[in-house]
């Protein structure tokens, strides 16, 4: 007998969905297209996918729905998606907080003046056409023209290549545009159509594409989209034991299918692209490979491949060209993957003499030392307090997330992303909140709430007043909790200990650092004077900090448009040291210790 059927609607988007009774409503919501926040994998204890059930029944709330949202909010209708079940028919209002939608993505980087060596060449040949004293074959014509006339020996022609070359030079009176890669022709165009280069930085939270001309290497358009896996879980790990329960799969075909929306917006003949580069974490690149990742999320934590790839894009289901190849750089280790050797190359911390500090800060921050021509490298669990997760008002940077916080006089000023209505903070905002309380004195050393105006005891203990239900988006308070405070101490914590360390083994303290480099779309965003103050950063002076925005897809586009700077990537793969931190015997401590806030 069929499982009883539902229909669920959603608001405000007005989205309606079927199911089976029974089926948690985040994974309704995730096949009907409806975006929700979450960061925890479903398992209830990030509390960001809370819905409010306004008509129907869902299954009775459990213990950890109880304690996530008290009684309070149980009584007027709200639930965690990811842990109630669809019983019936419902309605259900997804609050704004807990939309994705909007979602602000850093994609800006650096530009890097590069010698243009790409991987793929293209020409314009004209032919002889056939005749009875001339019966080549259509590809015998087309390699014996670019060895003679271009000086492109080619010993092969991609299959889909050869269906479309004999109607293709017919069509066009034997003029072609050809893109050849090594020895292989990758792609036939007509006369007027010039083949394209895609760069992709494929990150935990956000995916960031470029479109490239390779012949004079500009960026012609870049776009980003929110990593569709987001909804498998927030970090890395939970997508781990997402693949690790079987959903591998689809995780890759969520990724895909994402990307190939993205493509298809940046540009609108996606056949043109005869060449892509991808980087991302070890994880993110795995996932995307279709590889096992069960070895990533137990120790020793060891990737299944390091070394650089190059896959054909129909392989992985990338509608390009599809003769293209995609290259990927190499990683380095199970959480310092090829992400981190783009930005490397992209800021050029490898080519240095002076001593430096390169920082990406996402949920997984990766750190790297530069110092008398050695790379060292280490990769610490910050956490995803920094997208806004695990903050009690905590959400990405959406229309009305709080990204800047003063404390002017005694009064409190935010500023939100679109100047629109305060709804929650994201993790410029939550860092800016902190780091103005230090300098205010209203945070003990030890991450207190010391008394003090907007100071107030809730039920969850201290918090201080950032918004009044009065002045906010959705009429509820907005504020920083003690155990908000918290999760920023474990994260930078977690950060200064792996960087202490680093400029320990060097024999090297903070101040000889001649620069901290940072990077990643939190790393733009961040205001360096509240990350000193919170002791996240150095207290340098200010001109020794360069903050680079997402240099990974930066570097991606140096590999796309320069085989040298592929070598180069190698090359730095091969360089860096890489330090597991679980294995110092003293990393708890320094963990611990560096969780505190200096004197304020």
């Amino acid at each position: 007998m069929d499982a009883k059927r539902c229909r669920v609607e959603f608001e405000p988007s007005g989205i309606r969905a079927e199911c089976a009774a029974g089926d948690l409503l985040a994974e309704v919501a995730r096949c009907a297209g409806v975006g929700l926040a979450g960061s925890c994998g479903g398992v209830g204890v990030c509390g960001q996918c809370r819905v409010r059930i306004a008509a129907g029944v869902v299954s009775p709330p459990g213990d950890t729905e109880c304690e996530r949202l008290g009684a309070g909010q149980l009584a007027q209708g709200y639930r965690l998606a990811c842990l109630a079940r669809v019983l019936g028919d419902l309605t259900v209002d997804v609050p704004p907080e807990s939309r994705l939608a909007a979602h602000r993505l850093q994609i800006e980087g650096i530009e890097v003046p590069v010698h243009l060596d790409p991987a793929v060449v293209e020409r314009l040949v004209e032919l002889p056409p056939p005749s009875l004293a001339d019966l080549r074959s259509d590809q015998a014509r087309l390699a014996d023209h670019l060895a003679r006339e271009h000086g492109l020996p080619v010993a092969a022609a991609d299959l889909a290549v050869l269906r479309e070359l004999s109607p293709l030079l017919r069509q066009h009176g034997w003029r072609a545009r050809v893109a050849v890669r090594g020895s292989e022709i990758v792609a036939v165009h007509p006369p007027d159509r010039t083949g394209l280069g895609l760069a992709v930085d494929v990150g935990t939270t956000k995916v960031a594409a470029y479109l490239v001309d390779l012949e004079s290497g500009p960026t012609l358009a870049g776009d980003g989209i929110m990593n569709p896996q987001i909804a498998w879980g927030e970090d890395v790990m939970s997508r781990i034991a997402c693949a690790m329960r079987g959903q591998g799969k689809a995780l890759q075909a969520a990724l895909i299918d994402g990307l190939n929306g993205l493509i298809a917006g940046l540009c609108p003949e996606p056949d043109r692209i005869v060449e892509a580069v991808m980087v991302g974490n070890t994880a993110m690149h795995h996932l995307a490979l279709g590889l096992p990742v069960r070895q990533l999320g137990l120790a020793p934590y060891v990737p299944a491949v390091s070394g650089a790839l190059d896959v054909k894009a129909r392989d992985l289901g990338l509608r390009i060209a599809p003769g293209a190849s995609v290259h990927l750089l190499p990683n380095v280790a199970g959480f310092v993957g090829a992400d981190h050797v783009a930005m490397v190359l992209a800021s050029g911390i490898d080519d240095t003499e002076r001593t430096v500090i390169g920082l990406d800060i996402g949920t997984n921050t990766e750190v790297v030392l530069a110092h008398r021509g050695r790379l060292t490298s280490c990769s610490t669990a910050s956490g995803p307090a920094f997208e806004g997760a695990h903050i009690r008002h905590g959400m990405r940077a959406l229309s009305g997330a709080i990204e800047r916080v003063r404390l002017v006089d005694g009064q409190v000023e935010v500023g939100t992303v679109d100047g629109a209505p305060p709804v929650g903070l994201c993790g410029s905002g939550v860092l800016d909140a902190v780091g103005e309380l230090c300098r205010a004195g209203l945070v003990a050393r030890r991450g207190r709430l010391r008394p003090g105006p907007a100071v107030r005891v809730a039920d969850g203990g201290p918090e201080f007043l950032l918004v009044s239900g009065a002045a906010s988006a959705h009429g509820r308070d907005i504020a920083l909790s003690q155990q908000d405070i918290g999760q920023i101490q474990l994260a930078k914590g977690a950060i200064l200990a792996g960087m202490e360390l680093l400029l320990e083994r060097a024999g090297l303290a903070a101040a000889d650092l001649d620069e901290v480099v940072i990077g990643g779309a939190f790393g733009t965003r961040l205001r360096v004077s509240s990350a000193v103050a919170i002791g996240l950063l150095p207290p340098l002076p200010e001109e020794r900090f360069r903050q680079v925005g997402n240099a990974a897809g930066a570097g991606a586009r140096l590999a796309l448009v320069s085989r040298v700077q592929r070598a180069r990537a190698e090359e730095v793969a091969r360089r860096i040291q890489y330090v597991e931190l679980l294995t110092q015997p003293d990393f708890g401590s320094r963990f611990a210790r560096q969780m505190y806030f200096p004197v304020c």
